[in-house]
C-alpha cells in the first residue's frame, strides 16, 4: 500500500503527476484512502468546542482531501483520454461512492452549523475581499447541496445524486463504445473519393486498427455534422455517414435515450426536493445569468434571425445544386458538402487544399504559443524528460515575461479509440498559494493522426479548436488565487467559456496567421488574398452554425424544463426531441442540432445540465472583448497584460460580471455579436 505513487505529493517539477509509476491498481486504495483521509480531516473540524473561526474551519476544509484530488484529477482526465475496460469498471464503482463522499461533507449538519455561524458574523471578522467571497461561497455550496433539507429529504437527495452519478457514468460509457461501434467501414477506396489522399491513408490505417485490414474506416466525432461531410463525394456514403452520426443512442439501440430520460427525471426531482420549479431554475442560480428567463430572452431573441439566415445560404445551396446538374432535394448530409462548393465557387477557398497551411507543429508553436507571447509576454519550452501518460502527449513548461516559472502545459492532440469525442482542458495541478501549488493543465483534442511518417494537417476548424482549448490553458495557467476553491476555471459555467472564445481571435490574426500558415512543403506563407477570402467565406455558413448550436442548447433547456420526474413519465427520446426543436422553432431537417440527445455527453455526462447556452452566453462577453482588443487605442501587449490581470488571474475569487465591468467599463452589449453571426444587417 505504501507504494502508491499517490500516497505522497509527486517529487517531479510543478508535482507533475508520476505517470510512469502508476497503474490502475493505484486507484482504487488512492481513492478509498483519500476518502477516509478527507473525511478524518473534517471530523476534526467538527470536534472542536470553541466558536469557529475562518482559519479552524474554512481555510481547513481547502486544506483538506489532498490526497483525494490528487487521485480524482489525474484519473477523471485518464477515464475521458485513455480509458480502458479496467477504468471503466473504477469509474462506475467510484462514481456513486464519491457523490456519497461529496454528500457526507456538504451534508454534515455540525459542518453546515460552524460555516453558518461564519457566515452571519462575516462582516464582524475583519476578512479580506477574497476570504469573504470564499466564506459566502462555501454558505451558498451548502445550502444548494441541501444542507437545510430535514433528515428525510437528505436521505433521498444522497439517493438521488448517487443513482445521478452512476447513470451520467453509464451514458459517458455508452456513448464511447456507440461512436466506436458506428465507424463506417467501407470496402474500396472509390467510395472515398473527395478525401485528400492523407485522409484516405489515416482510414486506410484507422480500419487496420479496428480488424478490417484491406478496408477503410471513418471514426466518428462526438457530434451531430462530421467533418468529412464537406469533403466526401459520394452522396450514399455521406448518408451513411449522417445516419450513423445520428443514430447513436436511440433509435434500436436507444440506451442512452432512456438513461437521458432517466437523468432528467432525476434532476428534476432533485430541484424540486431542493425548492427549485426544475433543474434549469437550479442550475443557473448561481451562474451569471440568474435567472431561466434571461436565458430564454437571450436564447429566444436570436432564434428567428437564425433560422431566417439559415433559409437563405438552403437557397443558395440548391441554386448550386441545380446549377450542377445534382439531385435538388437538400438534405443533412448534403450541407457541409454542397457548402464547400459553394465556397470554393464563391470565393476561391477549398477547404481540402488549406491543409498543406496549417501543418500541427506549426500551428501550435508559431501559432497558439506565439500569439500567447505578442499578447502575454509568456513563452513555451518542451520538456521531452517529463512524460505524459502516453508516449504522444507532450509537456511544456510555461515561463513568464520576466523568466519566472509558472507551470507546465500538457498537450494530447490525436484521437484514439479509448478517447472520449470531442476536445477539453483539465487541471491535474491547480495553483493555490495556500497550498503552494502550480498549475499543471493539459489540453485533449481529437484530431485524426496521420499515418507514421506523415504530417499532421490541420483543417481551419481543427485551428480553431487548438486556441480555443488552449485559451481555457491559459485560464488555468495564469491562475493567481490564494485558495483553491477559487482557482483558474473555477467560474460559474456561462463565463468558463468566455477566455478560451477569446482566444480564438489570434487564430485570424493578420501577424499570427502569417507566422505559421505557412505550405508545408514550400514554406510559402499563405497569400494574403487567400486569408481575405478565408474570411468572406467563413461569414457564409453562420446561418447553419447558429441554428445548429441553438437547436443543441434549447434542447438541453427543455430536457431541464421538466416541472418534476412526472412530466417525463414514460417518456421517449427521440419523441421528446422532436417536440422540444419544433416548440423552439428549430426543426429544421436539414440542420440536426449540433448533438443529438443519445451523445449529448456535455449534459448527459458532463458538467453542462441546463447550461450549454454558456457557450453563446460567454460569446457575448467574447465579441465585445475582442471589439475592445481591436479598437486600437492602446498596444495588443497592454491590453493582454490588462485582461489577465483583471479577468484571467483572478479565477473564481471576483464575481465575473463585476469584474468584467471594471475591465471593459460597462456592463456587455450583444449587438458585436449580433454583427459576427450575420444576425442583424
Amino acid at each position: 500500500m505504501m507504494s502508491n505513487p499517490f500516497f505522497e505529493r509527486s517529487t517531479l517539477p510543478y508535482q507533475l503527476p508520476p505517470f510512469a509509476e502508476i497503474g490502475e491498481e493505484h486507484y482504487l486504495p488512492a481513492f478509498e484512502c483519500g476518502m477516509v483521509e478527507q473525511l478524518a480531516e473534517i471530523a476534526a473540524i467538527t470536534s472542536l468546542d470553541a466558536e469557529p473561526t475562518f482559519v479552524d474551519t474554512v481555510v481547513a476544509l481547502e486544506r483538506s482531501g489532498e490526497l483525494l484530488t490528487r487521485v480524482a484529477n489525474v484519473f477523471f482526465n485518464i477515464a475521458s483520454s485513455d480509458s480502458s475496460a479496467g477504468t471503466d469498471t473504477i469509474e462506475a464503482e467510484m462514481s456513486p461512492k464519491l457523490a456519497a463522499h461529496r454528500d457526507a461533507i456538504y451534508l454534515d449538519p455540525a459542518l453546515f452549523a460552524r460555516i453558518e455561524s461564519l457566515y452571519r458574523r462575516r462582516d464582524e471578522l475583519g476578512l479580506d475581499a477574497e476570504e469573504l467571497r470564499l466564506l459566502e461561497q462555501y454558505h451558498i455550496r451548502f445550502v444548494r447541496a441541501g444542507a437545510r433539507l430535514d433528515a428525510a429529504g437528505q436521505v433521498r437527495l444522497r439517493e438521488l445524486n448517487a443513482e445521478l452519478a452512476a447513470a451520467a457514468t453509464e451514458f459517458g460509457q455508452n456513448n464511447l463504445a456507440a461512436t466506436n461501434a458506428a465507424a463506417l467501414v467501407v470496402e474500396t477506396a472509390e467510395e472515398l473519393a473527395g478525401l485528400g489522399p492523407v485522409a484516405v491513408a489515416a482510414a486506410a490505417e484507422n480500419a487496420r486498427s479496428l480488424g478490417r485490414e484491406g478496408a477503410w474506416a471513418l471514426s466518428l466525432q462526438n457530434f451531430s455534422n462530421q467533418s468529412v461531410l464537406a469533403e466526401l463525394a459520394d452522396r450514399d456514403v455521406r448518408q451513411r455517414v449522417m445516419t450513423a452520426s445520428l443514430g447513436r443512442g436511440v433509435g434500436e439501440d436507444g440506451s442512452n435515450g432512456r438513461v437521458a430520460v432517466r437523468i432528467a427525471a432525476l434532476r428534476a426531482e432533485r430541484a424540486a426536493l431542493l425548492g427549485y420549479s426544475d433543474h434549469a431554475a437550479y442550475a443557473v442560480e448561481d451562474q451569471t445569468a440568474k435567472t431561466p428567463e434571461a436565458v430564454e430572452e437571450m436564447l429566444g431573441r436570436l432564434v428567428p434571425p437564425a433560422v431566417v439566415n439559415a433559409e437563405r445560404e438552403a437557397g443558395e445551396l440548391v441554386t448550386a445544386m441545380l446549377a450542377r446538374g445534382a439531385e435538388p432535394e437538400l438534405r443533412s448530409w448534403d450541407w457541409q458538402f454542397w457548402s464547400e462548393k459553394v465556397r470554393a465557387e464563391r470565393f476561391s477557398v477549398d477547404a481540402e487544399a488549406l491543409r498543406p497551411y496549417f501543418e500541427l507543429d506549426r500551428v501550435l508553436r508559431d501559432g497558439v504559443f506565439f500569439a500567447a507571447e505578442q499578447v502575454y509576454g509568456i513563452t513555451l519550452r518542451e520538456r521531452t524528460d517529463l512524460i505524459g501518460y502516453r508516449p504522444e502527449v507532450r509537456v511544456f513548461e510555461v515561463f513568464d515575461a520576466d523568466g519566472t516559472a509558472l507551470g507546465l502545459f500538457l498537450g494530447d492532440f490525436f484521437a484514439r479509440p479509448s478517447k472520449r469525442g470531442g476536445a477539453w482542458m483539465n487541471e491535474l495541478v491547480s495553483q493555490s498559494r495556500l497550498l503552494g501549488t502550480q498549475p499543471v493543465v493539459v489540453n485533449n483534442l481529437n484530431i485524426v493522426k496521420p499515418p507514421a511518417g506523415e504530417p499532421a494537417l490541420l483543417t481551419w476548424d481543427n485551428v480553431r479548436t487548438l486556441f480555443h482549448e488552449f485559451g481555457h490553458a491559459l485560464h488555468g495557467l495564469f491562475s493567481d488565487v490564494h485558495y483553491p476553491f477559487f482557482s483558474g476555471t473555477e467560474v460559474p459555467r456561462d463565463f468558463v467559456e468566455f477566455p478560451s472564445q477569446v482566444n480564438e481571435m489570434w487564430m485570424a490574426r493578420p501577424e499570427i496567421l502569417a507566422n505559421y500558415a505557412k505550405h508545408i512543403d514550400t514554406g510559402e506563407p499563405m497569400p494574403t488574398e487567400l486569408v481575405e477570402r478565408m474570411a468572406a467565406a467563413e461569414r457564409f455558413g453562420e446561418g447553419f452554425r447558429t441554428v445548429e448550436y441553438l437547436g443543441a442548447a434549447l434542447l438541453d433547456w427543455t430536457w431541464h424544463r421538466a416541472p418534476g420526474p412526472d412530466a417525463l413519465a414514460g417518456v421517449d427520446a427521440e419523441t421528446f426531441e422532436e417536440e422540444a426543436l419544433r416548440k423552439a422553432g428549430l426543426a429544421m431537417e436539414t440542420i440536426p442540432p449540433r448533438y443529438r440527445t443519445g451523445y449529448f455527453a456535455h449534459i448527459f455526462s458532463g458538467g453542462y445540465a441546463a447550461g450549454y447556452y454558456s457557450y453563446i452566453w460567454s460569446e457575448v462577453l467574447d465579441a465585445d472583448t475582442v471589439e475592445w482588443f481591436n479598437d486600437g487605442a492602446a498596444s495588443t501587449r497592454d491590453k493582454g497584460e490588462a485582461f489577465r490581470r483583471e479577468l484571467l488571474s483572478r479565477g473564481g475569487s471576483v464575481d465575473p460580471l463585476e469584474a468584467f465591468v471594471s475591465f471593459r467599463g460597462r456592463a456587455p452589449e450583444i449587438e458585436p455579436l449580433l454583427v459576427r453571426r450575420g444576425l442583424v444587417d
